[in-house]
């Protein structure tokens, strides 16, 4: 495995790996969910390339990006456990030098849900994610489903910009409690570990509401809100029973959605969804 920093090292070593090429973006600290989706890439493709890249255009003015969690080295020998071709891990200047002026934004599917609270947020998803695109040249690109919005938006910007690239979405890694894997779960102490379980059992109580015939989106929400109002540690920041295509909140009945969430526990922000309907 070869690890470089720089941009032009990194196209030097990308020029002459077997195609296709796989890449999955991270912002480091790996867990298994990051992992299958090296997995999968080293099932798809010929060669599989990482970023590692804690980007802060995507975090707010209050948001944790002194704190996010880092481990290089670990990251690192996980990833060569795991047969990863090249890893990119590229100094913040490399990818924002001085006079940098040029944003991408994709309008609609990002403007509500995690976009409506976290002004910026996707403008410096899509921003990054393009760059990657255009470093790395991949054929397919690989992300979680637990970030279901930020796939909705890499999604059209890959269409719209008409990158020759598939993305491919993996489904969410959980622990055995449910919880949805996510670096920031390292922010918990164990009684908020415990609590933050709640998620999934008010995602769940929703799919199964749904199977079972309840398809009014609106009871759906508030089934939700129930099971979430059960959990004294939990702080609701919002509740979600959206198109899965258009990311809209939906009204009258739900056939296939969205469900979809964003819980403080203490002070870690969590979001989790399910998908509901034939997919």
């Amino acid at each position: 495995m070869k690890t470089y920093e720089s941009l032009a090292d990194l196209r030097r070593a990308r020029a002459v790996l077997p195609e296709p090429v796989g890449l999955v973006p991270t912002m480091g600290f790996l867990h298994d969910g990051h992992l299958s989706l090296v997995e999968r890439a080293r099932r798809e493709c010929r060669s599989v390339g990482v970023s590692i890249f804690v980007n802060p255009t995507q975090f707010g003015p209050a948001e944790d990006l002194a704190a996010y969690p880092r481990d290089l080295p670990r990251d690192l020998a996980r990833l060569e456990a795991a047969g990863v071709d090249l890893v990119w891990t590229p100094p913040p200047e490399a990818m924002y030098p001085p006079g940098f002026q040029t944003w991408v934004t994709v309008e609609g599917v990002s403007q509500g849900l995690e976009g409506e609270r976290r002004p910026g947020h996707f403008r410096g998803v899509a921003t990054i994610v393009t760059k990657l695109f255009h470093a790395f040249q991949p054929q397919k690109a690989y992300f979680g489903q637990k970030d279901a919005q930020q796939v909705a938006v890499i999604r059209h910007l890959t269409a719209d910009l008409d990158f020759p690239i598939e993305i491919v979405v993996c489904p969410t890694v959980r622990e055995p409690d449910g919880l949805a894997m996510s670096s920031r779960n390292a922010y918990l102490d164990p009684d908020e570990r415990r609590a933050a379980t709640v998620l999934y059992r008010a995602l769940q109580a929703g799919r199964l509401a749904h199977a079972a015939g309840e398809h009014e989106a609106e009871r759906l929400r508030r089934l939700m809100q129930g099971i979430l109002a059960e959990e004294p540690r939990a702080v609701v920041q919002y509740v979600s029973v959206a198109d899965p295509v258009s990311l809209n909140e939906l009204d009258g009945r739900a056939e296939r959605a969205l469900l979809s969430m964003a819980v403080y526990v203490g002070k870690t922000r969590l979001i989790d969804n399910l998908l509901i309907g034939d997919f």
